[in-house]
């Protein structure tokens, strides 16, 4: 039985009357950057996550970078976040000028562990990212305090994170969050795509201005900007998909229960933890397992595709090496980075593919 990571074609054909029919839509009306369709996606995305304001920008990446340089993040500065996530995170911290400091993260969740924040803090601290990662809030409340002690700003990584709550709240958990919508994405686009969410319309006014050059009207630009838009046939992609949103992330969550029950007593692997006041949206499912390399080789055999989010951390990515970070400096985010492993998981997943996945790594365990 061959089975991806994820399977973006089984979804398009489950929508693929809405789909084309607003594609069409969208070529008729030859608009095909900003415009009222992206407007549209805007207020639905925004009444959607139940804030004030959705700026939809070109990718997650320039969603985070617009939004540092939203709030004056800026050459000197420093910001923290964490070393497991993708580049961009760090990225934009360094495209905008400033540094990242990385702070370690909770074995358990994988999320930042907010006992170690302070004692990165300097008089240089401008602000915080912390990272939702798989899915799941990281501790906000205590990150609020921490902010609002030390007058820093916060700016949520929330790219693999739409439709989670904490106690109860939709994102952005505290002011302002980023979204990515790239393919893969339990909300993603056809393309890449990607939004800034937040309840603060200094903010959300100043991002309008900086995705579009600092334009306020087709020859006036009023600030130095950026060519950071979200283009319409994306926005209407995305509007369609926004209507299902719920209903995967049901999907989602309800596969996840799936595969802790028929996992839960192999103890060589340690299942995903979630935490009791936060749902967990799994737009991945990652088990920790030893002998990863074996078990990937043995589930390719069966033509079961996995996946590794991350394998190199960031403080030893190549391209951060002037950072001055080296291996041990962060123990925790390096011993699960060789321990991970991401199965097979998207809404229209089937128990009987998931009883498949279990059955072929059991064997392989086992053995």
């Amino acid at each position: 039985m061959k089975i991806p990571l994820v399977d973006l074609k089984v979804q398009y054909l489950s929508i693929k009357k809405e789909i084309d029919n607003t594609v069409k839509k969208v070529l008729n009306n030859a608009t095909f950057i900003l415009g009222e369709t992206v407007e549209i996606f805007e207020k639905n995305l925004a009444r959607f996550c139940e804030c004030e304001y959705a700026i939809g920008v070109s990718s997650g990446s320039s969603a985070l970078f617009l939004a540092l340089k939203a709030y004056g993040i800026k050459e000197g500065d420093e910001v923290i976040t964490v070393p497991n996530s993708f580049i961009a995170t760090a990225e934009a911290i360094v495209q905008c000028g400033a540094k990242p400091v990385f702070v370690d993260v909770d074995e358990k969740t994988m999320l930042i562990d907010t006992d170690k924040i302070k004692e990165k803090i300097t008089e240089k601290t401008k602000a915080i990212i912390p990272v939702h990662l798989y899915g799941q809030a990281c501790k906000m409340d205590n990150i609020i305090e921490i902010a609002k002690k030390y007058n820093l700003r916060i700016i949520e990584d929330a790219a693999q994170a739409i439709d989670s709550r904490y106690y109860g709240d939709k994102l952005p958990f505290h002011e302002t969050a980023i979204l990515s919508f790239f393919p893969t994405k339990n909300l993603g686009c056809y393309g890449d795509g990607g939004a800034v969410v937040t309840n603060n319309g200094y903010i959300a006014n100043k991002i309008y201005k900086l995705r579009d050059h600092g334009r306020i009207s087709k020859y006036n630009s009023i600030i130095i900007g950026y060519g950071e838009r979200l283009d319409s046939l994306q926005a209407a992609i995305l509007d369609v998909k926004l209507k299902h949103l719920e209903e995967w992330t049901k999907a989602r969550r309800r596969n996840a229960k799936i595969y802790n029950k028929l996992l839960e007593n192999i103890k060589s692997i340690e299942l995903p933890f979630e935490k009791n006041n936060c749902k967990h949206v799994y737009y991945l499912y990652v088990i920790k397992v030893n002998y990863r390399e074996r078990l990937i080789r043995k589930l390719e055999e069966k033509e079961i595709s996995t996946g590794i989010h991350y394998p190199i951390p960031l403080h030893l990515q190549q391209s951060l090496k002037f950072l001055g970070y080296r291996r041990g400096d962060f123990p925790v985010t390096e011993k699960v980075a060789d321990k991970i492993l991401s199965l097979p998981m998207y809404p229209e997943l089937t128990e009987e593919q998931i009883r498949y996945i279990v059955r072929c790594v059991k064997d392989e365990i086992v053995h």
